[in-house]
Order: structure tokens, then sequence, then C-alpha cells
């Protein structure tokens, strides 16, 4: 089952509800593109007001090495005819419901990415604005790549060559660590509540969450709702 479907015509996510046998509390599990369809983001506001807390993405602080990073998706939306918005917390967060934010800090973010080798490092650096210029003079057409689609389980092949690509594990292990340490309080301390927590993360983290909700806390997919995160013009 994948989490981003990517088609023809369209780029999809798979909403998952995630719940254990006997608990009434159950984990939402939102996989957000970080360009979109403005549609899609007001779907998810949609859904997540009627969650009673909601586990947030976002780095905390300013990092140079990070705002040059994130250009890679902040110049689509720059082309009104693309019709794309990045995402933003004014954008999905409904003022009724509270947030909080277990991401890792931007040092702590440019320290996992330093400790890759040098060429590596300064690569990785140098593509972001490159590729941010292709997905502005491309649009949404960009994102209807088999590249984009990730799996919801880490048993498959593409999440076990992700699971290795030590890009990959600088820029998730240590996020995806301190996220599932944070549902492991709220499971703690709210497993026999009937709460509804949302966890509003990149798709890139929702295998490592789903695999450590089902063999740390025996949480698993019982639900999946689809939503249009974009199409091409």
């Amino acid at each position: 089952m994948q989490i981003i479907e990517v088609t023809g015509y369209a780029v999809r996510s798979a909403v998952l509800t995630m719940r254990s046998t006997g608990r009434p509390l159950e984990f939402v599990i939102f996989p957000m593109l970080h360009v979109a369809a403005p549609t899609f983001y007001a779907q998810v506001r949609t859904r997540l007001r009627a969650c009673d807390l909601i586990v947030m993405e976002g780095i905390r602080g300013k990092s140079a090495g990070v705002s040059a990073l994130t250009l890679a998706y902040r110049f689509a939306p720059r082309r009104r005819r693309n019709g794309l918005q990045e995402q933003s917390d004014a954008l999905l967060l409904p003022e009724s419901v509270p947030v909080i934010h277990p991401d890792v800090t931007a040092e702590e973010a440019m320290a996992d990415l330093r400790a890759l080798p040098r060429s590596t490092y300064l690569l990785l650096m140098a593509s972001a604005p490159v590729l941010g210029l292709v997905f502005a003079l491309r649009g949404p057409r960009v994102f209807l790549d088999d590249d984009l689609a990730v799996d919801d389980l880490p048993s498959t092949l593409r999440a076990e060559m992700l699971a290795d690509d030590p890009v990959e594990r600088a820029m998730t292990a240590r996020r995806d660590e301190r996220l599932l340490d944070a549902l492991g309080e709220i499971h703690a301390d709210h497993a026999d509540e009937p709460m509804r927590v949302a966890v509003v993360y990149g798709a890139r983290h929702v295998p490592a969450l789903v695999s450590g909700l089902m063999g740390r806390y025996g949480y698993r997919p019982r639900e999946a709702e689809w939503l249009t995160a974009l199409v091409p013009r």
C-alpha cells in the first residue's frame, strides 16, 4: 500500500488512522507534501478540526543551511500559473486544537547533515536552488514522478533502499526518533482516553512512523482516506 500515490493525472496522499486493540486512543497520520494545491491544505485543515491534539513537523529555530535546503520547494509556488502553495501553519492549523512541535532544532538538523562526507554535503546544498528552479519552471508536472511515491511499510524494497541511503538517514533519522518518543509519551499518558491525535509530518517520515507505532506500541493502520494533493495543469 502506498501513502503517496502518483499517477499520470494526480498525486494523492493517504490519511491513515492507526488504532491498538482495546484502546480508544487513535493516531491519524497526515502524510504531507510541502508544496501542493490549496484545496489539499484546506482538506487537511478541515480534518484537523476533528482532532484533540496535533503533533506538527517543523524544525525549530533558523539556519542559513536549512533555508537553503527549503529553496527546493519554496520556488514553485511563486509562479501563480502553477496553482501551488507552500505548506504553512496558517493554512493548516485550526485555532481550536492544541499543537506540539517535537521536531529537532535547526542546529541539530545541520549537525546531522555536516556529518555526511564533505562532497555529499556540498552537492546537497548546491542542488537545492537548482531543483527549486526546475520545480518553478515545470510546475505541478514535475511532481508526477514515481520517485515521489512513498510506501507506508518499511518492509518494501523502496523503503529498504531509502533506509540505507546516508543522506536520507541524515535528514530523517534523528527527527523520526524524536517524533516517536513524543508519540510514546502521548500513548503512556492517554492510551485509555478516547483521543484523536493528528500527526502532520512530511510523507518521507511516515514509513518509520508507521513502523514505530506498530512495533513499539501495537498500533496498526485501520482506515485510509485518499486526498488529492495536486493535479497537473
